[in-house]
């Protein structure tokens, strides 16, 4: 297939409620859309990179001039046999993962709608729903967290992830598992904790977790491999596992035993299907995170859960947890606990080009 066009945008949609984690907080997110086209089909890509570097070292910033000057000069004109070689004209490219897998993914869609294939066949699914959870950022008290658990599980959400920080942790966690004794409950950290904390950390085996998501530095698998040895509760790895080599290193520490994939964050799907199969093969949990995606990343998410050896709810969710209009149609819903993919090619929404076009700040033609 021959790339035809690209064009690159950022748009800028806001958040029914900021999110706020250990490390930052959002009220709008800059999100950067890509649009491929080839041989008459077209696919959509969106770059998750926050607009701090406070979970990666890539922003929304950074992404869009690695896009613009190094990734995408070229590769109008070229000739590509599959979506894992978009980038085989700029091997030099280090890293940058998160810019990487908005052009990939959006390949993707491209390849599978120029098949009408819907996008979670062409990776081996099902297509039946797969089951969700659902993130809560931190909340001004207690008790304002323990009511908005009880409305997300009334909506049907399987299990419930709750972050954390020094100061809002054991105590607050003890009180949302006192209101839901049975509830398969997670904390996740975002890097909030060293080893110096490791008693408070160790209080959390007391609350039957479902796993502690990246207590400690992004980098430091050492240390994780150090705190999982005195933990009965699972670590999962989430900033630390950029790639497969990544994850092998961790296993091979034993620095964590349950893995947060997030396509976005690894360098699209294909590093995403190497690392699935490497779970399955060792026995790793799995789960699907989600980096406060719009419609059109919710549906690689979707795809991709949808695969053999997911273990847990993915942080998908419905579009209306978090946009009160998202950017596709359909939007996004829960049923039961459940998001189905769509039966359409591609990713099998489409996206509302009228809304896109309102709220664009930005956007660069190769």
């Amino acid at each position: 297939m021959k790339i035809d066009a690209i064009e690159l945008r950022e748009i800028h949609l806001p958040l029914i409620e900021p999110f706020e984690i250990s490390s930052g907080r959002w009220e709008v997110r800059r999100v950067l859309l890509l649009r491929v086209e080839g041989e008459g089909f077209e696919g959509w890509g969106e770059c998750v990179a926050a607009e701090d570097p406070s979970y990666s070292p890539e922003t929304t910033d950074t992404a869009w001039a690695i896009l613009v000057r190094h990734l995408l000069p070229g590769l109008v004109g070229r000739e590509i046999m599959g979506p894992e070689e978009v980038f085989r004209h700029a091997p030099w490219v280090r890293g940058n993962r998160m810019a990487r897998a908005a052009v990939e993914m959006a390949v993707w869609d491209l390849w599978a709608r120029s098949l009408d294939m819907p996008l979670w066949e062409l990776l081996g699914g099902s297509g039946e729903g797969v089951p969700v959870g659902v993130s809560v950022g931190l909340q001004d008290d207690d008790d304002a967290l323990v009511e908005r658990i009880g409305r997300y599980l009334e909506e049907g959400y399987r299990r419930i992830k709750v972050k954390i920080k020094p100061g809002r942790d054991v105590e607050m966690l003890r009180q949302v598992r006192a209101a839901y004794p049975e509830l398969p409950l997670m904390a996740d950290a975002n890097s909030a904790y060293s080893l110096a904390d490791l008693e408070r950390l160790k209080a959390l085996d007391e609350l039957d977790l479902l796993m502690i998501e990246q207590p400690l530095g992004h980098e430091d698998l050492l240390d994780h491999a150090r705190l999982q040895a005195e933990l009965e509760t699972p670590i999962c790895l989430d900033e630390s596992i950029r790639s497969l080599d990544d994850l092998r290193l961790a296993h091979h520490l034993d620095s964590g035993r349950i893995v947060n994939l997030k396509p976005g964050r690894v360098g699209g799907l294909a590093e995403s299907l190497r690392i699935q199969r490497y779970c399955l093969a060792e026995g790793l949990g799995l789960w699907c995170g989600g980096m406060l995606e719009t419609g059109i990343g919710r549906a690689f998410n979707v795809a991709l859960a949808g695969l053999p050896g997911f273990t847990h709810p993915g942080d998908i969710s419905a579009s209306r947890r978090y946009w009160e209009r998202d950017i596709v149609t359909p939007e996004w819903t829960l049923d039961e606990g459940t998001i189905a993919p769509h039966p359409g090619p591609g990713i099998g929404v489409e996206p509302d080009r009228v809304r896109i076009e309102e709220l664009t700040v930005r956007r660069h033609t190769p």
